[in-house]
């Protein structure tokens, strides 16, 4: 092995290591006993297992002493609801030694590898959390059971801008087949890092055996023996390394292709190594893969994918700005003004996880009607996936109610509205509002760009107004712009907060500044490239010209998205506070006016082509700009833009932009927001003289 136990904690000093502690286990029907390593970091289960170099090390030691005892059987297992989540990214991020890097890749390997080559049988007793490393180690055991209560199953590399890179790539494609694989290491991990279930995984085939918890390790080990025993033999499949092979990695490029465009080497590697696999040498794949983990930890790509970790596990954990929790009020009745399709999502996300009263208005009983029905057809879904009791959706739906009279909300404790988004009617939904609710009720705006300052100016407690502004869809996408007015409170924003908190949303606190932070950024953008496309650039070109940023969508099809009508209108309303720098298409306001909702037709093999209407209707000029081109000036808009933000104290610090990105507008990991792409492509340099970053904080330390 390559480190030894000084130079493992000289590499990582702060690792919170985890423990492999080796015991003999008798089992009935075997002679000899089971030698049972549990792993162990001392931490309840919100600290989960993960391996530094110290954590490999004791590994290595347990093994040791594992083969010394020459049992019947080696089997590794967690601490309690934890099986082991991979690496320890906290140290990697100090990493700035090349040869540092490559040893810490080449010690997975050879730890692991030796429960793969043991003569022998080896098991990996799956009981709880297993991602990443975690999986490897397991995947590395002749056999594996899972605890039927595991909630995380994942390989997260390629979603960090990683892949797999202690066996994962060569031996997952050899034990479920190539396709499976693509799926769970690349195609899971670039939709959001999607997570399997326990019968997935059991169905993939990547575990045994399935067992019940409450005598899980118990039942795993009479399994053990009767494997051991050769009563049981579990089944593995032929695996075809010809056609199938082929179409499982043109599945792979193309997935990569669409979903990152180029701009992750974490996902082009997992790729190639998922084609080495078809080989089937370990010696070959793993040096692959130790010589491709070396060379990607010293890459800033990676460092940014580590940062986005930090700021979505850390950060979001604690939001810079918010007032002291004590502060909070309890909230036991909503109130929900409006019951459009908004109205009617944040109507079910709050009685799910609030588990409190919840009452929608608005102008006509039908319109209330639609609202709450959609509500319980919703909560009716949830009951058919079984994600929700008969008897829990049947109180879930008495819970929400609707009424035509705002005096339904006298004893409300939180009121949001999402009304039409003009502030002469929310002004007056909220001068409704003050005359029924108590003084110290919140009243909270959906708004997407609007003052939270002008529209609280007419109340007689302005103090109590809060801008809670969701991104659709509200179900999937986890941040909550908090936008502070001038008046706005300490106990008002607590209590906000709080209720972000119940909602399981990641709040960031915002100014009170239009268009708050994600909508103001790609609206900046977003009229870049429409501005292009009025110089005379072709559709296709301005629209594509972004792609190296590997973004969830273009620009184009992001306006169709939301909405050409929400765009304009938001549009216009920077266009209001900041003339200089946000303009208002004329063509996009046509465009609009004659309902198109999109630029694209697509033909009956998905390829996209312009609207002849739109394109009829879009007065192009005869300047047209090279992709290049309109990319330079969308970076350097941007760069302004956040620097300006910055500058005004939207946010507390760059952070929170990135944050922002990542979880508003689906911006992926791998980027790192947006803040280090622009340091390390040299804009932040050309547009503001400075990076917005320090050395080391999404990039390798100098």
């Amino acid at each position: 092995m390559t480190f030894t136990a000084e130079e493992a904690k000289a590499a990582f000093p702060d690792e919170v290591v985890t423990n492999a502690v080796t015991n003999l286990v008798k089992v009935p029907g075997l002679d000899k006993p089971v030698a049972l390593i549990t792993l162990d970091n001392g931490h309840d289960h919100t600290r989960p297992n993960t391996f530094g170099p110290q954590g490999l090390v004791a590994l290595n030691t347990a093994l040791d002493e594992a083969f010394a005892a020459e049992p019947a059987a080696i089997a590794v297992t967690g601490k309690p609801f934890i099986f082991a989540v991979g690496a320890d990214l906290s140290g990697v991020e100090a990493v700035s030694d090349p040869k540092l890097a490559r040893e810490i890749a080449q010690t997975g390997h050879d730890v692991f590898r030796r429960l793969t080559e043991s003569k022998i049988p080896t098991f990996g007793f799956v009981n709880g959390a297993v991602m990443g490393g975690g999986l490897e180690l397991a995947l590395s055991c002749h056999y594996r059971t899972l605890s039927e209560n595991t909630a995380a199953i994942a390989f997260p590399e390629v979603f960090l801008g990683l892949f797999p890179g202690w066996g994962g790539t060569q031996l997952l494609p050899n034990l479920i087949g190539p396709d499976a694989a693509v799926t769970v290491i690349i195609e899971n991990a670039l939709a959001q890092n999607k997570m399997l279930n326990v019968r997935k995984a059991a169905e993939l085939g990547i575990v045994d055996e399935v067992f019940g918890s409450a005598d899980y390790l118990e039942q795993s080990l009479l399994w053990l023996a009767k494997v051991v025993n050769g009563e049981i033999t579990p089944a593995r499949r032929e695996i075809d390394r010809g056609a199938e092979w082929d179409a499982a990695i043109a599945r792979a490029k193309s997935i990569v292709d669409g979903r990152t465009h180029g701009a992750s080497p974490g996902a082009t590697k997992a790729v190639e190594l998922l084609e080495l696999a078809r080989e089937n040498d370990l010696d070959r794949g793993y040096a692959a893969e130790t010589d491709g983990l070396a060379e990607l930890l010293m890459s800033d790509v990676l460092r940014a994918g580590l940062y986005s970790f930090n700021l979505v596990n850390k950060r979001a954990k604690r939001p810079a700005g918010a007032p002291d929790k004590s502060l909070a009020r309890k909230v036991n009745k909503v109130g929900i003004v409006g019951a459009g399709l908004m109205a009617s999502q944040l109507a079910l996300l709050f009685v799910r996880r609030l588990k409190v009263p919840v009452v929608l208005t608005d102008v006509d009983q039908a319109r209330i009607d639609k609202g709450v029905g959609y509500v319980h057809e919703e909560i009716d879904k949830l009951l058919a996936k079984k994600r929700v009791s008969p008897d829990g959706a049947n109180r879930l739906k008495a819970l929400v109610t609707g009424s035509l009279d705002k005096a339904a909300f006298s004893d409300a404790d939180f009121v949001i509205e999402a009304v039409f988004e003009e502030l002469g009617v929310k002004q007056q939904v909220f001068a409704e509002l003050e005359q029924h609710v108590s003084p110290e009720a919140i009243l909270a705006t959906n708004t997407s760009s609007l003052s939270i300052t002008a529209m609280a100016s007419k109340l007689q407690h302005p103090e109590r107004v809060v801008g809670f502004h969701f991104f659709n869809p509200v179900a999937v996408l986890p941040l909550l712009e908090i936008v502070r007015g001038e008046k706005t409170d300490d106990a008002t924003l607590a209590t906000a907060f709080s209720v972000g908190k119940q909602l399981k949303k990641s709040s960031v606190l915002v100014k009170d500044a239009t268009a708050f932070v994600v909508n103001r950024l790609l609206l900046r953008f977003l009229g870049e490239v429409l501005v292009a496309v009025d110089e005379g650039t072709p559709f296709d070109v301005a629209d594509s010209a972004l792609e190296p940023l590997g973004l969830p969508m273009s620009p184009l099809n992001l306006m169709q998205l939301v909405g050409p009508a929400i765009a304009l209108h938001v549009g216009e309303t920077l266009h209001g506070s900041f003339p200089d720098r946000f303009t208002v298409s004329e063509n996009l306001e046509r465009f609009v006016k004659a309902g198109k909702k999109g630029v694209w037709t697509w033909d009956a093999n998905g390829t996209p082509s312009v609207d002849p209407e739109v394109a009829e209707l879009w007065k192009q000029g005869d300047q047209p700009s090279t992709a290049e081109q309109v990319r330079d000036r969308a970076l350097n808009a941007i760069a302004e833009e956040v620097r300006i933000m910055l500058d005004e104290g939207v946010v507390a610090e760059a952070q929170d932009i990135d944050l922002c990105l990542i979880l508003g507008a689906g911006w992926p990991f791998w980027l790192g927001g947006i803040t280090p792409y622009l340091d390390r492509s040299g804009v932040s340099e050309r547009v503001n003289g400075k990076p917005f970053l320090s050395q080391g904080v999404a990039s390798v330390p100098a």
